[in-house]
């Protein structure tokens, strides 16, 4: 075989050697993210979301139609994206919150650790 044929296959190997790792990089979104940006999320949820809706599997609401956290995180539709989307979106029942970039990470990231596994 050419000298070029060996060229292009390494070449073609080595660059789905590298899509494939950047993939895996890009799709750690399984991973846990970091326990400080969860506890700052419940530590927002309480003090913005409790009055209407149950935060953990521990908690009594106030008497509300709001959904709880751990069925929200449970949804199958449930993902980082659509939550988040969410935050950033007005609704007419519920109080139009103004989050930081960060803080709306740490709440979505404490309602994705509700998942149930």
């Amino acid at each position: 075989m050419p000298r070029n044929y060996w060229l292009h296959v390494g070449a073609a190997l080595l660059v789905a050697l590298a899509a494939m790792t950047l993939i895996r990089l890009h799709s750690a979104g399984g991973a846990m993210p970091a326990t400080d940006s969860v506890a700052a999320g419940r530590k927002l949820a309480e003090a913005w979301c409790r009055s209407c809706h149950a935060i953990d599997t521990n908690g009594a609401r106030a008497e509300s139609t709001a959904p709880d956290f751990v069925a929200v995180a449970n949804l199958p539709s449930t993902t980082e994206l659509s939550l988040k989307v969410f935050l950033q979106s007005s609704h007419h029942n519920m109080p139009n919150l103004v989050l930081t970039p960060a803080q709306s990470g740490d709440v979505v990231n404490y309602i994705l650790s509700l998942k149930r596994r």
